[in-house]
């Protein structure tokens, strides 16, 4: 349980140093996740759409 809070915070410590030292990066990156999921939605969207 330990290990796991350790790797918790490390991460988010890693994200907010990322977020602070890089901002466009870290925005860009926001981006491009949120530009697949968008697209995942569409492709459902169609494959739902084709099964009607």
């Amino acid at each position: 349980m330990q290990v796991k809070k350790v790797l918790t915070y490390t991460a988010i410590a890693f994200v907010a140093f990322y977020l602070f030292t890089r901002p466009a990066d870290a925005a860009s990156a926001v981006q491009g996740a949120m530009n697949t999921v968008v697209n995942a939605a569409d492709s459902l969207a169609v494959f739902v759409a084709k099964l009607t």
